[in-house]
């Protein structure tokens, strides 16, 4: 079978070091191919390392163009979903298996959408912030535990390329080559700072986690937009926006590649008179700028004839700024200072970002409208419902609680206010 199997693990101290010193790596593009490699991870033994490589910046999809499968006894399996299809039948091989994967929440949805959805995971990158190490990205941790050189160079390649060049094919097999040495190194620290229990949550609250709903008004992205004025220039951007996503998604490319957001934003703001002005806009830019100019100018007419007029602010249940508070909200104001000095004081006794203690966002939640009766059974019930994890309420609700009952103590929430981080309010 043509397939892109090594013997183990490579021990190279880096890419270019790799490559001379494995036999060419092959993807796996046909269903025969497929079928071949599926029985020999099946024949494997030991956790499933999985990586996933899109084209992000290039194509208009996030769909994976490589999937990269390594296994202890079987090999490095390099796969083309776009060629091979559905891959269903290897996620029902490895799905109650272990999966090891860096960065899990980048690669699942990609990796469900080929049939690859797994039972369990260990995220090497998570694991790495839960035992509060400076720098997690894959290349750092690799060399920080296992001491070897893992070159990153190809990590914003156009991986819709084919074919791949060979340098960007060891990039990949050694991404999942070295997970689950890896993983090994990880799950050492974990239980010698006494964190495997709280890995094991955090991992299955990935695999549970929902895609998020799409945006109701996604075009109120676009950057820049602030500075267009009145409903009948949003109404222009937004059919502009509409328009140049309607063709990214028809040629597969990426939309600001075809007219970036400050191009869109700029012929909104203008108004210009005629298609020949769209056309003589020096802001108006980007590759596909002139040579669609009659599909931008027919959006700008309909932004210009539409009924349909946007809002011109949405409403949201979005939180003021934090350094807003003590004049809209001086009584959250004083909770969210109280309690933030004090969560911050529990995260450096853990080791660990205060943002996977419990979120910023869950936190200004909370104190903005605490639950009433303020005890901690409320309180849990707030942050359970948000989708805290156990570990994370059980160290953070006794201190939100004491912290919010004292922050009608101006004494108190003064001393808060010092023992706190000089950015917390703006943050």
């Amino acid at each position: 079978m043509t397939e892109s199997t090594t013997n183990g693990p490579a021990t190279a101290d880096g890419t270019a070091t790799a490559a001379t010193e494995r036999p060419p790596l092959l993807v796996i593009e046909t269903v025969e191919e497929f079928r071949e490699a599926v029985a020999a991870i099946a024949a494997g033994h030991g956790p499933v390392a999985v990586d996933a490589e899109r084209a992000s910046g290039f194509r208009y999809s996030q769909r994976a163009y490589l999937i990269q499968v390594y296994r202890r006894g079987a090999g490095t399996f390099l796969f083309d979903p776009p060629a091979i299809g559905d891959l269903s039948e290897l996620g029902a091989v490895i799905r109650d298996e272990e999966w090891v994967l860096h960065a899990a929440s980048q690669d699942l949805a990609c990796l469900r959408e080929v049939g690859l959805d797994p039972s369990r995971i260990f995220d090497t990158e998570l694991a790495a912030r839960l035992l509060g190490l400076p720098r997690v990205g894959l290349g750092t941790v690799v060399e920080e535990l296992l001491g070897i050189h893992l070159a990153k160079e190809h990590s914003a390649a156009d991986w819709s390329t084919r074919p791949l060049p060979q340098s960007w094919l060891v990039y990949a097999a050694l991404d999942v080559e070295l997970l689950p040495d890896l993983r090994d190194a990880v799950q050492a620290l974990l239980e010698r700072d006494d964190k495997v229990g709280i890995a094991q949550e955090e991992f299955a609250a990935l695999v549970a986690r929902d895609e998020k709903p799409a945006r109701a008004e996604p075009w109120r992205r676009l950057s820049g937009l602030h500075t267009v004025r009145g409903a009948r220039g949003l109404a222009v951007a937004r059919e502009l926006w509409l328009a140049r996503d309607a063709y990214a998604q028809e040629v597969d490319t990426s939309p600001g590649r075809l007219v970036p957001d400050a191009a869109l934003v700029a012929a909104a703001r203008a108004n210009p008179a005629s298609k020949r002005d769209l056309g003589a806009l020096k802001e108006f830019n980007g590759r596909a700028s002139r040579s669609q100019l009659d599909r931008w100018w027919e959006a700008i007419e309909r932004g210009r004839a539409t009924d349909d007029l946007p809002v011109l602010r949405q409403q949201t249940d979005t939180l003021p700024p934090p350094r807003a508070w003590a004049e809209r909200n001086p009584e959250a104001d004083r909770r969210l200072k109280a309690a933030r000095a004090e969560l911050v004081a529990i995260a450096e006794q853990r080791n660990l970002p205060i943002e996977n203690l419990l979120t910023p966002e869950l936190l200004r939640r909370v104190a903005w409208t605490p639950p009433t009766p303020l005890d901690a059974d409320a309180v849990h019930a707030v942050l359970a419902d948000a989708g805290a994890r156990g570990w994370q309420r059980e160290a953070v609700v006794p201190a939100i609680v004491q912290s919010f009952l004292q922050a009608e103590d101006p004494v108190v929430v003064e001393v808060a206010q010092i023992a706190a981080p000089a950015d917390e309010t703006a943050s």
